[in-house]
């Protein structure tokens, strides 16, 4: 009777449970409905339309409204064969469904180089739901606006947004159209135009005057560059924010002008050493607790915000690869000052928004930037009012070594690009195994975000596009059934061949996460070829990854590519491998050519020479297949963003100079050397020519080689080749 009895009673509790439930899970349905709105979004879908036209209304786009700020971005996909059906949180996430999508099916590949569309009559019966960890996805460094931006127009700008919403991205640098803004708030000041000629850099060097670290170089900044510019910002800032984006846009980090600081001698402002080896004009930085600091920075924000809106994220860094000003005796009390009173003057300025910072200078510098100079300086900022941008992972650990940034928000990243060179590396394992780690770790403290934030773009787009898809797959997915689907994309159908070639390519170029060369000897330049001629290069040990490897990957790929068009994206990777192959091979016959010199083989010595001429000849040549790895398009993009002769003469030489000299009196030249046609002809050839030729004099007339003479005489030439109309 008793086990009867529970029966039945469990039975008829069952029984009622059931409707209780089902009216409760209705109700909260309908309330949950009734609270969370669905709209089409129509900036996702005019991005979609950019890249595919009118087959984007085949695609119904749904933002499903967040119940609060802290969820994550999802996305839900489903597709049949007329229909394509997309929810998701956000413009952005919803942008990066579609993409992933249309990749998935092989049917668009979106680069930096262009794009594969191949979009199938009807659509495939697909079905897939996404959703990242990462509150933001972040974008672009502060050396992006000189080493790859300064010559862009509104159409290329708009074009790049919509790749940033393809991938995923909300939270871009944005950066263009502030000079307008000093220009204005100095003159409030009492300076005068012919000061801030003076004060401004050229166009190129922009980045590195905002972050305080030089002033007037390869000036002046003409007024119709910051006019256009700042036309071009007001429709970035549009585009981004129609999109969902959180657009970080400048804010004041205490660098004043000379004329300034001569204008207010009563005001506390440390003038600073001269920058990365000097030769540079000092930088001049108002100590926070001067009341003029607050007042600059907020009339700062209040002109920006009336020209282009406010914004809810502001980038103020003081500190790059600068040790501040503060005295031994109140190290750590000064340097809160500075945290404070920046947080607070954008605080009081924008209620409610974040500070943003870079955290490059805390590995740049980590013997200054101890965990209690750090915590001093991060003290008395609100836990939720600032980011970090920790985005140098592929060398720095700094985040593990500051305790995830002691409770503040940060991002996590990798800067991959320095200087916009492009030597063929990457590297897809480390990203993944690093990030699978970073969301296992119980020390991660606040990490909001995820990204790249490269120097220079147009370069290894594999490693950007497997980057931001990581936000989304967290690594799940293996690098190499990841590849397949990217190749499937990129190609449109690929062979055994060509994927074994691509496990080659992982194995010898894209297993390198920091391109060493570039920075060897304290001598900048992606290979040795590019770096100014000197004898100690015989003391070089060798480029980063596994070349015989990639001669394979080579070998392979030259024999697959009579089964894909000239016009391909297959090509155009049969061009950079190429080119990467050649230049390690003629860094290795430099060197040969340098030992046989030296040790007076003058025939071994000629023989190395027209190797190397030939080689440099050729890849130059080659190079015509790939349109924007060209000096000319360069030089051509600068001299015609001019509006007069003498300004398009400023802009070519700026361009020039950039990735040339780039200026001072340190190591600074060749740091934006470029793999590009014209430049081993015209540039790198011609120094290498002059050295060798000299160093074969010296060992026919048996006298010593007088190298600090010769170099001084490649500067000169340098200089000349900078000073020239000559486009190339």
């Amino acid at each position: 009777m008793k086990k009867k009895y529970l029966k039945i009673k469990h039975y008829k509790s069952f029984k009622i449970l059931v409707p209780l439930l089902l009216m409760s899970f209705f109700l909260m349905f309908t309330i949950s409905c009734k609270n969370t709105k669905e709209i089409k979004s129509k900036s996702a879908y005019e991005v979609i339309e950019n890249l595919i036209g009118e087959r984007a209304n085949d695609f119904e786009l749904i933002i499903v409204e967040k119940q609060d700020d802290t969820s994550a971005d999802w996305f839900e996909i489903e597709a049949t064969a007329n229909k394509v059906t997309i929810k998701g949180s956000t413009h952005t996430a919803i942008c990066y469904a579609a993409y992933h999508f249309l990749k998935d099916i092989a049917a668009v590949l979106v680069s930096w180089e262009g794009h594969r569309i191949n979009v199938p009559k009807t659509w495939p019966i697909y079905s897939k739901k996404g959703a990242t960890p990462f509150k933001y996805r972040e974008y672009l460094n502060a050396c992006t606006f000189g080493y790859t931006t300064p010559w862009w127009d509104w159409e290329r700008w708009s074009q790049e947004i919509d790749w940033m919403a393809l991938h995923g991205i909300n939270l871009p640098t944005a950066l263009e159209g502030q000079e307008i803004v000093w220009q204005q708030l100095w003159k409030e000041f009492g300076l005068t135009d012919s000061q801030l000629q003076e004060h401004f850099t050229g166009p190129a060097f922009l980045p590195w005057q905002r972050m305080g670290n030089i002033n007037s170089h390869e000036g002046p900044l003409p007024q119709t560059w910051m006019d256009k510019k700042s036309n071009i910002q007001k429709k970035i800032l549009q585009k981004m924010r129609a999109l969902g984006m959180h657009p970080v846009v400048p804010a004041f980090s205490g660098y004043v002008p000379k004329a300034f600081a001569e204008k207010y001698p009563k005001s506390k402002i440390s003038e600073l050493s001269s920058w990365s080896g000097g030769g540079f004009e000092s930088t001049f930085l108002l100590d926070p607790k001067d009341p003029l600091f607050k007042e600059i920075g907020k009339r700062f924000i209040e002109l920006y915000s009336e020209l282009y809106g406010q914004s809810d994220f502001y980038l103020a860094d003081s500190f790059n690869e600068i040790q501040p000003p503060v005295s031994e005796e109140n190290k750590y009390e000064e340097l809160s000052d500075y945290g404070k009173t920046i947080y607070e003057t954008i605080n009081e300025a924008v209620p409610g928004a974040t500070w943003v910072m870079q955290g490059w200078l805390f590995g740049n510098d980590k013997d200054y930037w101890t965990k209690e100079a750090t915590m001093a300086f991060l003290s008395k900022v609100p836990d939720n009012r600032l980011i970090i941008q920790d985005y140098a992972n592929d060398r720095y650990k700094v985040w593990e070594h500051q305790e995830a940034f002691y409770g503040k928000q940060w991002t996590y990243g990798y800067v991959h690009n320095y200087g916009g060179s492009n030597p063929v590396y990457g590297d897809l394992n480390f990203y993944n195994q690093e990030l699978k780690s970073l969301l296992d770790n119980s020390n991660k403290g606040n990490l909001v975000g995820y990204g790249v934030m490269p120097e220079g773009l147009n370069n290894n787009p594999v490693v950007y596009e497997y980057i931001y898809d990581l936000a989304w797959e967290q690594g799940k997915e293996p690098v190499k059934e990841w590849l397949k689907t990217y190749l499937n994309a990129r190609y449109g159908n690929t062979s055994d061949t060509v994927f074994k070639a691509w496990k080659l390519l992982i194995e010898s170029v894209y297993s390198t996460k920091y391109w060493e060369t570039r920075w060897w000897d304290s001598r900048a330049g992606a290979y040795l070829f590019f770096k100014r001629p000197t004898l100690k290069i015989t003391e070089f040990k060798g480029n980063p990854g596994n070349k015989e490897k990639l001669g394979q990957a080579l070998n392979m790929l030259v024999k697959e590519s009579k089964n894909f068009d000239e016009n391909s994206f297959f090509y155009y990777d049969l061009l950079d491998v190429s080119r990467h192959y050649y230049s390690l091979c003629i860094d290795d016959l430099l060197v040969e050519c340098v030992k046989a010199y030296n040790a007076k083989e003058l025939a071994r010595g000629d023989e190395l020479y027209k190797k190397i001429e030939k080689q440099s000849l050729d890849i130059d040549a080659m190079l015509s297949g790939q349109p924007t790895n060209n000096l000319n398009h360069w030089l051509t993009s600068a001299y015609n963003y001019g509006d007069s002769a003498e300004e398009s003469k400023l802009y070519l030489k700026n361009a020039k100079m950039l990735i040339t000299l780039w200026g001072g009196e340190g190591h600074l030249n060749d740091y934006a050397s470029r793999s590009w046609q014209g430049m081993y002809k015209e540039f790198y050839w011609p120094r290498w020519s002059m050295f060798l030729q000299a160093l074969r004099e010296s060992t026919i007339t048996n006298q010593p080689f007088d190298e600090l003479k010769e170099r001084e005489s490649i500067k000169e030439w340098e200089m000349n080749w900078c000073n020239s109309d000559d486009m190339y």
